[in-house]
């Protein structure tokens, strides 16, 4: 084992991510005997939670301020803690930072924040060795990393001709705040998904909406059902991120359902979806028949990537450049755990992928044996 650096602290297993797979990964921790590396530093078995935001919530608490609990698709209660009642209309932002707050407190998890990880690496050739993990809080070094960061901070920006030379607003998803920002205006929306869908409908009261998807958008009867629905989307992620082959946006697991927010943008006449635009030019985009369209701004609401570019110095990826994983263990390193990732990135999966990494990492270090953490310097 190589030697510790004085300036490098200790924990057996780094969670990286304090959303709803961070914190279930915590509690399964917790619960088979793991202790606080922030109390215990030279515990034979620790962890620590490391999260980027400055409070609780994840990504939730960025979430546009118009979207209600009403909306969402249903939130899985946290391990062992069981949601208050919570007003419909109240804002996701809101509600569900606050619920993982008090969880928090309740468990009295070992979490640092905001810390950024910026790099994750092995230490050494040895398969059993340790990773190192590289932050704004300095060095940590590990047995095993539980990697719970989403997707959130990263933004899928499709390329577009002309996108460099428009004149009006650009913005993704993940920076759109409120329909009256764009109040008088024509704006184009850009994703067959479902938050473009929400968001479509937010806009096309208050502004002139035009709506470009590059296949044309199937919607389904019937509702999204977390018990099953989201059981039967995760099975059908997990075939293919265990077979390394890119998985899909939710939507084309699911399809479009004929929720109320789609039929209202529906009877206000906001779904006539366009084919994708040509090119984008100072003051407006090229249709695909060739004619121009002027408008103001343009949503990309194209969708996210999962966060895992501090991983990328343990080349992780196959050669259709996937991570590939079985269950939540990355294929080409079984040190490292991926949790709301592929097939767990939905509430639905979260809690059963933190207690699952959980449980085959506990199994890992007792095959490859408990030790004391390297203390020389």
């Amino acid at each position: 084992m190589t030697e510790m650096r004085a300036t490098e602290r200790l924990a057996t297993i780094v969670v990286i991510g304090a959303g709803q797979a961070g914190l279930s990964a915590g509690f399964h921790l917790q619960k088979r005997g793991f202790t606080s590396a922030l109390d215990d530093p030279t515990g034979e078995r620790t962890f620590v939670l490391l999260d980027a935001d400055a409070a609780p919530g994840g990504a939730w608490q960025h979430r546009w301020e118009s979207l209600r609990m009403a909306t969402v698709n249903g939130i899985f209660d946290l391990p062992a803690f069981a949601q208050p009642p919570i007003d419909p209309q109240e804002p996701s932002r809101l509600a569900v930072p606050r619920y993982f707050a008090a969880f928090e407190r309740a468990m009295q998890l070992p979490i640092l924040r905001p810390v950024h990880v910026s790099t994750v690496a092995r230490a050494d050739d040895d398969p059993d060795g340790d990773l190192l993990v590289d932050s704004s809080a300095g060095r940590w070094r590990a047995r095993a990393i539980i990697n719970a960061t989403g997707t959130w901070n990263s933004p899928r920006l499709p390329e577009h001709p002309g996108a460099d030379a428009f004149q009006g607003r650009q913005l993704h998803t993940r920076d759109y705040v409120a329909a009256e920002d764009f109040a008088g205006q024509r704006v184009a929306v850009v994703g067959g998904g479902i938050s473009a869908v929400q968001q479509l409908e937010e806009l096309s009261a208050v502004a002139d909406t035009r709506w470009y998807t590059r296949r044309e958008p199937v919607f389904l009867d019937g509702e999204f059902v977390p018990e099953t629905t989201g059981r039967d989307v995760i099975e059908r992620v997990t075939r293919d991120a265990e077979a390394g082959i890119p998985t899909g946006s939710v939507v084309s697991y699911t399809g479009l359902l004929w929720t109320d927010y789609a039929l209202r943008a529906r009877d206000r006449g906001a779904l006539e979806r366009r084919p994708m635009f040509t090119a984008i030019e100072p003051h407006g985009v090229r249709e695909a028949d060739g004619s121009f369209t002027s408008v103001d701004a343009i949503l990309w609401a194209t969708g996210f990537t999962p966060s895992l570019a501090h991983l990328e110095p343990l080349a992780l990826r196959n050669e259709r450049g996937v991570v590939q994983v079985t269950g939540t263990r990355v294929a080409l390193e079984p040190r490292v755990h991926l949790i709301g990732f592929g097939p767990s990135q939905s509430t639905v999966g979260a809690n059963r992928a933190g207690r699952a990494a959980v449980t085959e990492l506990d199994r890992l270090l007792a095959r490859s044996g408990e030790r004391e953490p390297a203390l020389s310097v």
